[in-house]
């Protein structure tokens, strides 16, 4: 099958695609001919320009709220591919992790798959076909310390990737994660400060000596790199392949 057509005719929704990972998905599986749905936050002008550029939609809702989440997916309808990628950070030592935060980043990253899939399976299940991606991390397989709320909900969503793959299992809907190591992306950026006070250590052997040191390659995982991989486990091609948990982290979780 030509490139631009393998998933001609299907709609995606990816969560936190308006910038980073998310983007990259969104754009691999728009040139594969998916139609696609946007979600995130950001400045109002980059969004229309990237929703402009993929001919996509665009829905704000915030993925903390399970009420919002409600309400995007009857707005949205029946979709073929769900990619849950949306997410967040925080780095401190467990006796000072602030409660919120970790309140906040397990509706992010777990609670928030929950309610999308169970709103997605039904139509996936009709029509026969499916296809749900879940953006978990090397943290799904490892740990590193002062991450305890990401490194728990990456294990948790992996478990979640699975016991949703078994129920699934004679549906034609597969259920699959993908776990990056450090990608270059904002929200790597982003902890890196925090990550400086937390080991206190400058940013340069933040990058070098903590993030880098992590990934045999030295090199950090490209989102594009992410989007094809993706894009690969939603193709027909792909229809044998879930419950599978797919490292993408320079050969980090190999060690």
């Amino acid at each position: 099958m030509l490139k631009g057509e393998a998933l001609k005719g299907k709609r995606a929704l990816v969560t936190g695609s308006t910038s980073g990972i998310g983007l990259a998905i969104a754009r691999a599986l728009r040139a594969e001919g998916a139609d696609v749905v946007l979600n995130g936050f950001g400045d109002p002008d980059e969004i229309e320009a990237i929703r402009a550029e993929l001919g996509a939609e665009y829905n704000g809702a915030n993925l903390m709220d399970a009420d919002a989440i409600a309400a995007m997916m009857e707005q949205i309808g029946t979709i073929d591919i769900l990619v849950n990628n949306a997410g967040m950070q925080h780095v401190a030592p467990v006796e000072e992790f602030p409660p919120e935060k970790w309140d906040a980043i397990i509706a992010l990253n777990l609670t928030a798959a929950f309610h999308t899939t169970r709103f997605a399976v039904p139509g996936m299940k009709e029509k026969g076909w499916g296809r749900i991606i879940n953006t978990a991390s090397a943290h799904s397989l490892t740990a590193s310390p002062f991450k305890s709320a990401y490194n728990a909900s990456k294990h948790a969503i992996a478990g979640f990737t699975k016991t949703i793959a078994l129920e699934l299992a004679q549906t034609g809907v597969t259920a699959n994660c993908i776990s990056p190591g450090y990608v270059w992306t904002p929200l790597i950026e982003g902890q890196i400060p925090d990550t400086m006070k937390a080991r206190g250590l400058t940013r340069e052997q933040v990058i070098n000596d903590v993030l880098l040191a992590k990934q045999p390659t030295k090199k950090f995982v490209q989102p594009e790199e992410v989007g094809a991989l993706a894009a690969f486990l939603c193709r027909n091609e792909a229809g044998n392949i879930t419950g599978s948990n797919y490292s993408i982290d320079g050969g980090w979780t190999a060690e």
